[in-house]
């Protein structure tokens, strides 16, 4: 594999007929390299995928993702209209790296303005159904969908540096991760983006482009519940001022979930979701990969609140961080 970096990019465009006026590795990228290219005519983004992943602890993964996530956007491409997801322009099978179309221009991820204590409550709306139109979609035409039921690479990026992690390092809660861990492996129920984050979420005036599909599996879509709502408990907790604007977007993204799941499902999957809520605020405090910007009290919180949510919490406990 040819590995991608500030140094090769240029040659290696030129390689394939592309004459490259710019080109700038983007920030952020944990699990691969990510190139914006602009052109005379046009600009667009080049992403390989790298074997490990840039964390404190040592993460690998199978780099043949990347096609998964190019298999998984062609899937969505009539699903989720453009710009919401990116289109696939071409892929390198050799280099494990594909070209896709740019996002519109904005300030920035989701997350970096969810820190900033800017938080889109109608951001977090179309969030939810974005979020319930995919798990919507792939669990009516699972036939459609049925290429993405290896969950080889969710395990590898999920259950075991997530789940079994924090088994590990907080036993105490092992015996109520245990049966989440079999859901992850075993259900198989709708499209599990895998990494449905505000990080993930690039922000402009049509709303936001979602990136990063490369965890992707049919499998347990409550998981995605969870590890959103982490992110923004997380920051709730973080950012006391702004609790209540966290709390309106975490029901604003319900309400718009809601609208886009049978009501036979939804009781069930909500509930699912804040166990699953529960195990990702741990695996953002104690897992491989935990928020750098938890202060030890934040993670206190954290720690506590999903303890609760482990145990059967509901949405009112979302807003009972440290008493508020």
């Amino acid at each position: 594999m040819h590995n991608l970096t500030p140094a090769t990019i240029d040659a290696y465009l030129a390689d394939r007929g592309i004459a490259a006026a710019r080109t700038t590795l983007l920030a952020g990228g944990v699990s691969g390299n990510v190139f914006r290219v602009e052109t005379s005519g046009e600009r667009f983004v080049v992403k390989q995928a790298c074997p490990q992943l840039r964390t404190r602890d040592a993460w690998f993964s199978d780099v043949a993702r990347i096609f998964r996530e190019v298999d998984v956007l062609n899937a969505l491409a009539d699903v989720l209209p453009e710009p919401t997801t990116p289109r696939v322009l071409w892929v390198d099978r050799d280099n494990f790296a594909f070209a896709m179309t740019h996002a519109p221009d904005g300030p920035g991820t989701w997350k970096d303005l969810l820190l900033a204590g800017t938080v889109d409550v109608a951001c977090a709306a179309q969030a939810g159904k974005v979020l319930g139109r995919i798990h919507a979609d792939s669990s009516s035409h699972a036939e459609r969908y049925a290429a993405f039921d290896d969950g080889t690479v969710f395990r590898q990026l999920r259950v075991d540096p997530f789940y079994r992690t924090v088994v590990q390092r907080c036993p105490d809660v092992a015996e109520k991760l245990e049966p989440l861990i079999r859901d992850l492996l075993e259900r198989r129920v709708a499209l599990c983006h895998g990494d449905f984050t505000p990080k993930n979420m690039l922000v402009h005036a049509q709303g936001f482009t979602l990136v990063d599909f490369e965890t992707a599996t049919f499998g347990e879509p409550a998981f995605d519940i969870g590890l959103f709502l982490a992110h923004l408990v997380l920051k709730a907790i973080h950012q006391p001022p702004c609790r209540r604007a966290f709390h309106e977007a975490i029901a604003a993204f319900r309400a718009s979930y809601r609208l886009e799941i049978p009501t036979a499902d939804i009781e069930d999957r909500e509930a699912r979701g804040l166990r699953h809520l529960g195990a990702c605020l741990l695996a953002r405090t104690d897992g491989t990969s935990p928020a750098t910007y938890l202060t030890a009290t934040d993670q206190s919180s954290a720690r506590s609140l999903a303890r609760v949510l482990l145990s059967g919490g509901g949405f009112e406990d979302l807003c009972r961080v440290d008493g508020q």
